[in-house]
């Protein structure tokens, strides 16, 4: 928690200010019990009409100054959480867009979200509740203490008693809760993590028929989250019947022996019922301060999953190389590369080495784990090789300026990506300068235009959260249609026609082929007919260079790609049959 306090730097007038309110409230509370002994030792006692009234008007004015205090000391402390989870939220998504894709992998995004929400939400509620209570509440305690003794010294000894006994009980509890609590919170992000999951696959889900199956674990889990909630509950249940059962003792006593000295004229009514009410503020300030001590302990467990977050490495430092001129196509090679996923010991990439020549077309076809997506992935510097080089324009892409080198690349991944926001806010991505004649261009090479016009508002038209108002097809045309906005030095298409027709392919290829020269084009698929028109193909067989030639060279010569070629060739015409 400590660590994440520098958040709280541009409130610190409020952080401040707002426990001196409390503070302020907690005088005018101490001093109301002595204001109501003397209403009622002298005003009520000696029937002075006059001194009650007197009385009552100081206390409404305590009351008010009490209110406008306790209202200013919310405030500012609500200003001052609110503030720092704004601050935090703002810090953890920044940190967030620095990860590697690596990292990101290892974390996990269900992690992430609930970090930014449920984790965030959790330390802000337990900085509200530190500036209100951490002062206020101990000062209460002191305070009724030193009025007690202040009273009568025989009196205070019986609070001096009470207060150990009511702050065991509290603390023990809460002792034993702690744990409990913290498991908990494990067990409702798991609840939120299959929440989330399911309805993000919700028509896989349904498509395979096993809502069942998902409402049983979902209920399994449900089921361990509310056994854990009632065990803490009826353990933190106990606390108040036991402290209101020791206050309660300490009143009779207080009564017992308050009455035996009012009677021996040692103490008079009113210093009895102040020393009642002092007792009863011990009680709520004890309770209160439990709480925030529960609260506390849910904040610390919260800002230590936080600050996991925050603590991850920077991989690599920022590079700064920008090249002297952006024009033409450039040049791709792969020296020695070695690479593999965090935690994975198996290499998704083995000694692999090749070099494009700036300006060609280059298939990449294998086997379905031969590592194409991996490779390509490295080239925009998404991942970092383990070892070997990846250099664009002969410079390594790691000493780049990454936002350089990808503002270059045109990169259509395999799972189609597109926000919500009109079909112009989505092609201009990161490129506020693009037009909207080059963004119809794009679409227009993307085979994209047809159906954007039809939908009467054109490139205002609103795309839903994950594009869920298209097809498959249309998703994919329309992210083809974004890496083609931006004119890239590079263009990687990673498997991303499996959801178009054969006719729609095929006019796209026709449009890479115009692009040959002004830009080096990488084309990932599974199917040899997407990548035998390239100039030259890489054939991928468990992370290694199997072949690297022209499709007719490779039929010749390379097994790998015959074998690619012969069964899809089968496939077909068992599909003519």
């Amino acid at each position: 928690m400590i660590n994440l306090l520098p958040y709280l730097k541009n409130y610190w007038k409020e952080s401040i200010t707002g426990p001196l309110f409390k503070l302020l409230e907690a005088v005018f509370e101490l001093i109301v019990p002595v204001i109501v002994a003397r209403m009622i030792d002298i005003g009520i006692t000696e029937k002075n009409t006059m001194f009650v009234w007197k009385t009552c008007a100081i206390l409404v004015i305590f009351g008010i100054l009490g209110l406008v205090c306790s209202i200013s000391a919310q405030y500012f402390a609500a200003k001052a959480a609110t503030g720092f989870g704004r601050e935090l939220r703002t810090a953890m998504f920044s940190k967030i867009e620095t990860l590697s894709y690596g990292q990101i992998d290892q974390v996990g995004n269900d992690t992430l979200i609930v970090r930014m929400t449920s984790d965030i939400n959790q330390v802000q509620t337990g900085v509200n509740l530190v500036l209100r209570l951490f002062l206020r509440s101990p000062f209460i305690v002191m305070g009724a203490l030193l009025m007690a003794f202040r009273i009568q010294v025989k009196m205070g000894l019986v609070f001096l008693l009470i207060v150990p006994a009511l702050a065991l009980v509290i603390f023990g509890i809460i002792m034993v809760t702690i744990p409990l609590y913290k498991k908990v919170q494990k067990s409702l992000e798991g609840v939120l993590s299959s929440t989330r999951e399911n309805l993000t696959g919700i028509r896989i889900v349904r498509a395979f028929g096993t809502q069942e199956k998902e409402c049983k674990e979902f209920q399994e889990k449900s089921e361990q989250l509310e056994y854990l909630q009632q065990r803490s509950g009826r353990i933190s249940a106990i606390m108040n019947p036991l402290t209101y059962v020791i206050v309660n003792i300490g009143i009779i006593f207080v009564v017992w022996l308050g009455g035996k000295q009012v009677y021996d004229g040692i103490l008079t009514q009113g210093e009895v019922v102040a020393l009642v009410n002092y007792m009863s503020q011990i009680l709520l300030a004890l309770v209160a301060l439990a709480n925030l001590i529960v609260s506390y302990t849910k904040a610390m467990a919260s800002a230590g999953r936080i600050q996991e977050v925050f603590a991850l490495p920077v991989e690599r430092a920022e590079g700064t190389y920008e090249p002297k001129s952006t024009k033409g196509a450039w040049e791709v090679q792969f020296e020695q590369v070695k690479f593999s996923y965090e935690g994975s010991k198996v290499p998704i990439l083995s000694n692999f080495s090749a070099k494009i020549k700036s300006g060609e077309m280059i298939g990449i076809i294998g086997s379905t784990g031969a590592g194409k997506s991996s490779l390509i992935h490295l080239i925009p510097a998404l991942y970092k090789a383990n070892a070997g080089s990846v250099l664009v324009e002969g410079m390594d892409v790691q000493l780049w300026n990454q936002k350089v080198l990808r503002e270059n690349m045109g990169l259509v991944p395999q799972k189609t990506v597109l926000f919500r926001g009109s079909i112009r806010e989505n092609i201009k991505m990161g490129r506020e300068n693009l037009c909207d004649d080059n963004i119809i261009q794009a679409l227009k090479q993307a085979q994209a235009w047809e159906f954007v016009e039809k939908k009467g508002k054109g490139l205002d038209w609103m795309i839903q959260e994950e594009g869920k108002n298209l097809s498959g097809g249309q998703r994919q045309r329309l992210t083809i249609a974004r890496a083609l906005a931006g004119q890239p030095k590079i263009l990687i298409f990673d498997d991303s026609t499996s959801a178009l027709d054969f006719s729609t392919e095929r006019k796209i290829r026709e449009e890479l082929q115009k692009m040959k020269g002004k830009c080096t084009i990488f084309v990932v698929s599974q199917r040899a007919a997407s990548v035998m028109h390239a100039d030259r193909i890489m054939v991928l067989e468990n992370g290694e260079l199997a072949g690297y030639d022209t499709h007719e060279k490779l039929l010749k010569e390379c097994p790998v790609y015959q074998e690619i070629c012969a069964s899809q060739l089968l496939e077909n015409e068992e599909e003519e049959k």
